[in-house]
């Protein structure tokens, strides 16, 4: 029996590879190139030139002039020219230093000759794939072979938003039922691959889709009590002025509640239907009742601690905007009335409710499944 259940979970780690793999190769309908004649290269800053940098107040104006070492691309191994270009914003303008290393834009003539230079940012990439590589390895280190499948979970999950889900917003695609579908779908694929082909896995499953759609219903319903429109997203103004004035951004927001609030469903329903499934072992002859009240008494407690941190991974996002709202002494009743502080409690709140829903729930759904005898 172990056997074959290590056989289901071989082959169903393979299909969802192949999927991702399928998924990758699949064309979103946006690959163009925007820069014509132009490519990225790696550079590192060798020297500096300040001289046309001005500072007022504490921003700066102007552009930093650098000579740069190519270390990708066609120019590799030349010395060139690049700018620095400043914008008057804190967030988006840098500073470079001799010794970092910059993602570069290279412009070309007609005869693919160097033109200019445009820095861009700092390179990041290989401090990236050390976090990522950091994180893989612990994964793997501690959970062993639930570690590989959940690193496989990740990446679907990862491949699902940025080759489905953003598409096919784009594409005018209803927002909450393509949330819906995605969210449940990587729901019932992650619970499989880290919970296997188990009563526990379909439990959780079964009050994971449960709460995710009663959690819709409420982040529409609350969204419209709310009045908040979908313009609280950053940049998401941008996408009326790039040719998609036909999205409704309002609905987009209330599916990113539901989708952002997911992952922390599918953990609590497995959390429970885990410890459940551990009881039943240990106590064969448990009563469906004694496991309902078993599930919800391990409920409250996970409930506590997930909904404070659903809190605390909220709270991260407008921190700032609470700074400047207090060091202005503006009043509570004004603050909890601005739009992006009500689209912030509007986002917790929901999250926490199907939190809160999905512990009855996969605790009711564990006591049919594990003793399906009426009688107990």
């Amino acid at each position: 029996m172990r056997s074959i259940l290590s056989n289901k979970n071989v082959v169903f780690s393979i299909v969802c590879l192949i999927v991702i793999a399928v998924l990758f190769a699949i064309p979103t309908g946006f690959e163009r190139d925007i820069y014509i004649n132009a490519e990225h290269a790696k550079v590192k800053i060798l020297e500096v030139d300040n001289s046309t940098l001005h500072n007022f107040g504490v921003v700066r104006q102007g552009s930093q002039k650098c000579t740069v070492e190519i270390l990708s691309g066609q120019f590799k191994g030349e010395l060139k020219e690049a700018t620095n270009y400043m914008s008057g914003s804190l967030s988006q303008d840098k500073i470079f230093v001799a010794g970092d290393k910059a993602l570069a834009l290279i412009e070309k003539d007609l005869d693919n000759n160097f033109v200019f230079a445009n820095l861009v940012d700092y390179y990041r990439i290989n401090v990236e794939i050390l976090l990522v590589g950091l994180f893989v390895v612990l994964l793997v280190l501690v959970s062993g072979t639930t570690g590989l499948r959940t690193i496989i979970s990740f990446i679907f999950t990862l491949v699902c938003i940025f080759k489905l889900f953003i598409p096919m917003l784009l594409k005018g695609y209803p927002p909450i039922w393509t949330a819906l579908i995605i969210g449940v779908s990587i729901s019932v694929v992650t619970l499989i691959l880290v919970g296997s082909f188990t009563k526990k896995a379909y439990c959780a499953i079964i009050g994971a889709v449960l709460s995710s759609l009663m959690t819709c219903g409420l982040a529409l319903l609350f969204g419209t009590w709310f009045k908040v429109s979908g313009t609280v997203m950053e940049w998401s103004e941008s996408l009326l002025y790039v040719g998609y004035a036909d999205l409704n951004l309002t609905e987009i927001y209330q599916a990113g509640i539901y989708l952002s609030c997911s992952g922390a469903i599918i953990d609590l329903a497995i959390d429970i239907s885990a410890s459940i499934d551990e009881l039943v072992a240990k106590k064969p002859d448990i009563t469906r009742i004694e496991i309902l009240k078993s599930g919800l008494t391990i409920g409250k407690a996970i409930i506590g601690t997930q909904t404070t941190t659903l809190l605390l991974a909220y709270m991260g996002s407008f921190i700032a905007i609470m700074m400047v709202y207090m060091a202005q002494g503006t009043p509570i009743i004004s603050i909890l009335n601005t739009k992006f502080i009500s689209a912030e409690i509007l986002q917790t709140f929901v999250g926490c409710i199907g939190l809160v829903i999905v512990s009855p729930l996969t605790a009711l759904t564990c006591s049919y499944v594990f003793k399906k005898n009426k009688l107990n």
